[in-house]
């Protein structure tokens, strides 16, 4: 099993390209089962998970094939079969993603349960509530939805839940309702970016959908979508994590392919930290001075501050001068790396969702242990500025969500090596 070494002290300087969106990438590709003809989708990132949507896929009776250049061409060859089984689903969370085009388009779906990473309770409730409200008939046999209904009319859905609105559940309701019969709205719908970009797509596919972005969605069922090409957003995360990485590191970085609107509440609490972020020549400029100041922040859905970037900014603000106060509302469990930033020499204290962070002068290299996939990316950030070696294993999560990250880093000026579980890395 592969770890990372990292050897701290390196101020990161350069120029770094922000991959395609996972998170748009995964329930585009899930969509293309409702298509007729081909698809192509263009700037998926290389990654674990889009290695096992792939999979899941040609399981489920499409061709599918990746490109080196980042396009993926899908088409639909055998509908009859609409069982995703466990050994795929288990892997990854966005596999319920094919449960509504499933339902919609061969009117019956099996799927497994989903994994995914270890950040708490994330039920599908809220997705099996809108598919039932729209005539769907599910029950669960065996740890598997069982989705059938010969026909799926249009209704009004409400899919607000106790830590806000679902993107995923999202993304399914509105799959299935673009081929019910009449009019399905959507209110409490999930309002990011990432699903105004599923909703675009369906849209050039032929669909007929109002008001993605908001929390109220409309959409008119048609009779058929036909394949086409779309290109994904960028990644939000990613370009949030390397904007912590300059801050982190005292750096300077330019990042390109980034859409800063997508990011707006995280460069508020960064400026208010003390980073500097300007826009300039279709890049963004990240830097930052020696010392950062605390801050309070609480996760919230989208246009708030997104919960994958709470633990890269926990990170940070390890190293701020004075308190700061952290608060998880999306998944209030989502506090493991905290244990893992304290063998570094951070002052962390949890009290319920919310964790006290008081800024140390240094943080010192340890043995990690990455516990998701952001985390991981968390532990990446501590090292790059800790005093020493910090190794950080069961860097697979990495790998399910940022594509080439070391080499990234690498080329930005870090000291970091991808070894082996049992190599001894390089001096």
């Amino acid at each position: 099993m592969d770890k990372f070494v990292v050897k701290g002290g390196a101020r990161l300087r350069g120029e770094v390209t922000i991959s395609g969106s996972k998170n748009a990438g995964l329930p585009i590709m899930a969509a293309a089962l409702l298509c007729e003809g081909p698809t192509v989708i263009s700037g998926v990132p290389k990654l674990a998970d889009v290695s096992h949507m792939t999979d899941l896929l040609a399981d489920l009776g499409a061709e599918v094939r990746c490109d080196p250049d980042g396009r993926i061409a899908i088409e639909v060859r055998d509908e009859s079969r609409s069982h995703a089984e466990y050994e795929r689903v288990r892997k990854m969370r966005a596999s319920i993603c094919v449960l509504g085009p499933l339902l919609a388009k061969r009117k019956k779906a099996r799927v497994a349960m989903p994994g995914g990473c270890a950040i708490g309770s994330r039920p599908v409730n809220l997705h099996l509530r809108g598919l039932r409200a729209m005539g769907a008939e599910i029950s669960l046999e065996g740890g598997d939805i069982v989705a059938v209904a010969p026909m799926l009319k249009g209704t009004s859905i409400f899919l607000g839940g106790p830590y806000g609105s679902t993107v995923l559940g999202t993304d399914n309701v509105m799959c299935a309702a673009t081929l019910a019969q009449g009019r399905t709205i959507i209110e409490s719908a999930a309002c990011e970016p990432e699903v105004v970009d599923l909703a675009n797509f369906l849209n050039a596919a032929g669909a007929k959908i109002s008001g993605a972005g908001s929390p109220r969605i409309v959409i008119d069922g048609v009779e058929q979508l036909m394949g086409t090409d779309h290109p994904v957003i960028p990644d939000r995360i990613e370009a949030g994590t390397f904007m912590i990485a300059a801050a982190i590191t005292n750096g300077h970085i330019s990042i390109r392919n980034i859409n800063l609107d997508h990011l707006m509440a995280v460069v508020d609490k960064l400026r208010e930290v003390g980073v500097d972020v300007e826009s300039a020549n279709g890049s963004v400029e990240v830097s930052s001075a020696r010392r950062l100041e605390p801050t309070d922040v609480t996760t919230q859905p989208y246009p708030g501050f997104p919960t994958d970037l709470q633990a890269q900014l926990m990170s940070l603000l390890c190293l701020a001068d004075g308190n700061s106060a952290i608060s998880e509302r999306i998944f209030p469990d989502r506090f493991m790396h905290v244990a893992e930033l304290g063998r570094m020499g951070a002052d962390i204290r949890k009290e319920g969702y919310t964790a006290i962070v008081t800024g140390v002068k240094k943080l010192i290299g340890a043995p990690v242990m990455a516990s998701d996939l952001r985390a991981s990316a968390a532990l990446v950030l501590a090292g790059l500025v800790a005093e020493g070696i910090t190794t950080i294993n069961r860097v697979y999560h990495i790998d399910r969500g940022y594509e080439s990250f070391e080499k990234k880093l690498l080329a930005l000026g870090a000291d970091i090596q991808r070894v082996d579980g049992g190599a001894v890395p390089a001096e």
